[in-house]
């Protein structure tokens, strides 16, 4: 029975020493494994790399050829995902930016293929944009005749809008629409809002109800347009 008692002594002794020293070492680790990982560094790729925990004793020769940044350059033969060379249009996501896009009514895209863009402008717009716009570009698509989607008016009957403004909702949205940033790149935006314009008999002209707002909107909003 004694040494039943002095088991149990130990036994308990043991427990609590075994918890002080897991508590201790919890708050205050005095050995770390795998250091990279309990501290977590954030890489930028454009920035040197640091080591977040004590000093870094080497550095990756790779890395160290262009001042540490770790973003390397595209191997030969990459296929740039902008092969357009066309940037996104610089106006922000506001109701300003939106006037200041009506002030837009010339693409950056190349004149001399003008021709080759309305064709493709004409098949992205039927794969992306008829199944609610409609194919001709009447506000009947699929989607409205079914039911499950209405008041989506027709490019004719707009008021006004342009080049540019068709490029700004298809990259930021408008309304009930979204965006389809995702799904066209920047020149395939403008091919798609070069043919709506040209194709639907769209009124780039503002008319005598919009002609006031368009001339404040031109005075507060004209330096935005790049």
């Amino acid at each position: 029975m004694l040494k039943m008692k002095k088991l149990i002594k130990y036994i308990l002794i043991t427990i609590g020493v075994s918890f002080v020293i897991t508590s201790c070492s919890k708050k205050k680790p005095s050995l770390v494994y795998f250091p990279d990982m309990y501290y977590p560094v954030a890489y930028d790729p454009y920035q040197e790399a640091v080591v977040a925990y004590g000093e870094q004793s080497s550095t990756v020769p790779l890395f160290a050829n262009q001042d540490g940044r770790t973003a390397l350059s595209p191997v030969p033969g990459t296929i740039s995902q902008n092969s357009d060379g066309v940037l996104p249009m610089d106006l922000p996501n506001t109701a300003e930016g939106y006037e200041a896009s009506k002030l837009i009514k010339i693409s950056p895209l190349n004149p001399a293929n003008r021709v080759k863009d309305l064709a493709r402008g004409k098949d992205l717009f039927n794969k992306t944009c008829a199944a609610c716009h409609g194919t001709s570009g009447d506000g009947q698509g699929n989607i409205v005749q079914s039911g499950a989607y209405s008041g989506v008016p027709a490019y004719k009957d707009r008021a006004y809008i342009t080049v540019g403004s068709v490029y700004y909702v298809i990259e930021h949205g408008r309304n009930a629409m979204g965006s389809y940033a995702g799904q066209l790149l920047p020149g395939d935006r403008w091919r798609v809002a070069e043919y709506v314009i040209n194709e639907f008999g769209v009124k780039q002209t503002p008319s005598e109800n919009a002609s006031s707002q368009v001339a404040s909107s031109e005075s507060t909003t004209q330096n935005n347009v790049k």
